[in-house]
């Protein structure tokens, strides 16, 4: 009976050449062609008789922004920030690190501060929604923003909108008792410009307290 071919590292012929280079060919068809269709947008799949779909199909929520129901179409994969920013025009929440890192993003979301870049707005389907464009009533800034004017907690400005969300969630949450409460529980919220006293200070004015 005839022996079947055993491996010869040493082996060299046309005939393993030829298996060698078809192998590569092959490797490098499949995954020029799977690095081709990564590189198609998702809006653009196709199936297998051409026809055109959509990978990924629109939610729709209503969310209560501001005290005002808004009901839109959204990406699924849409953040709370982005949809605020991009859908409805609300650029007042800002965009920082995008990694909930900074703090810039902080909205209050049925009453609780929320960093608004790590929430997926197709998740908070009937969710209040409170950002700085609703605090000041009939022109009359709300007490925390004009503690921020009064002690100059702000310098560039950017990450004002969520130093001040952020500070009236930590007030509700009962973690304004001192100074040194409040800059615990907004440790979260980074200031580049480095006004944290003025900050600090704004909260506690805010909460009915002065500083120690």
């Amino acid at each position: 009976m005839k022996q079947p071919d055993t491996f010869d590292p040493g082996r060299h012929d046309a005939h393993s050449e030829t298996a060698t280079l078809l192998s590569r060919r092959e490797f490098f068809r499949i995954t020029s062609g799977a690095l081709s269709m990564a590189a198609v947008p998702a809006g653009l799949a196709q199936t297998a008789d051409g026809a055109a779909i959509d990978a990924v199909l629109p939610a729709h929520v209503q969310l209560t922004i501001n005290g005002q129901t808004r009901s839109v179409d959204i990406d699924p994969r849409q953040s709370v920030l982005d949809v605020l920013r991009e859908v409805l025009g609300l650029t007042g929440t800002k965009k920082g690190c995008n990694q909930g890192a900074c703090g810039a993003c902080t909205v209050l979301i049925d009453g609780k501060r929320v960093l608004s870049c790590l929430a997926l707005a197709a998740m908070h389907d009937g969710a209040s929604i409170t950002t700085i464009e609703g605090l000041a009533q009939n022109d009359r800034l709300h007490p925390l923003q004009a503690a921020f004017v009064d002690h100059e907690a702000f310098q560039c400005g950017y990450c004002t909108p969520g130093q001040i969300m952020s500070g009236i969630g930590c007030i509700a949450e009962g973690h304004a008792r001192s100074v040194d409460d409040i800059r615990f529980w907004m440790s979260g919220n980074i200031c580049r410009c480095g006004a944290y006293p003025g900050i600090a200070a704004a909260v506690a004015e805010a909460a009915g307290r002065k500083e120690a």
